[in-house]
């Protein structure tokens, strides 16, 4: 993909103005989804379903290691959010519009080696009600598709 000024490889506007728009409470957010679910938790913690989350959770996938005389470092996968609700019930979130190679591959290591804590992958769609599991979203967005290509024939 090629990078337009003030854009990210993902379409994500990089510019002073737009960081400055995607912060709040002394964080600036990489993506507006990002922030978009910020807000979210913190009205979530407001009506005592969110006891409380963390933003940017480290995990560290492989440790680092040296192999004949060259040193490697540690693989490490940053989350966006991992949220403590009040139920006492644990998720690391992540707000993604695309999942990246190199994401897929990080969510497979984090999964091997972290069997305990759920995961979970969510994007925004008003159409589908709110806020909605990203494999929830792909799949009624390719039904929808199906429908809208169905319709086609038939005309």
């Amino acid at each position: 993909m090629k990078e337009i000024a003030g854009f990210s490889k993902f379409n994500v506007n990089t510019s002073a103005e737009a960081k400055k728009k995607r912060t709040m409470n002394g964080i600036t957010f990489s993506s507006d989804l990002e922030f978009k679910y910020y807000k979210y938790l913190l009205e979530q913690q407001e009506q005592g379903i969110v006891k409380s989350f963390t933003t940017q959770p480290k995990f560290q996938l492989q440790e680092k290691f040296e192999k004949d005389g060259v040193k490697y470092r540690a693989i490490m996968y940053i989350a966006d959010f991992e949220v403590l609700y009040k139920n006492g019930e644990k998720i690391v979130v992540d707000t993604k519009g695309v999942e990246t190679v190199e994401f897929l591959i990080k969510k497979k290591l984090f999964h091997y080696k972290f069997r305990d804590k759920v995961l979970q992958v969510v994007n925004f769609s008003a159409m589908d009600g709110g806020w909605i599991l990203l494999d929830d979203l792909k799949k009624l967005r390719k039904d929808r598709k199906k429908v809208k290509d169905k319709l086609k024939t038939v005309k």
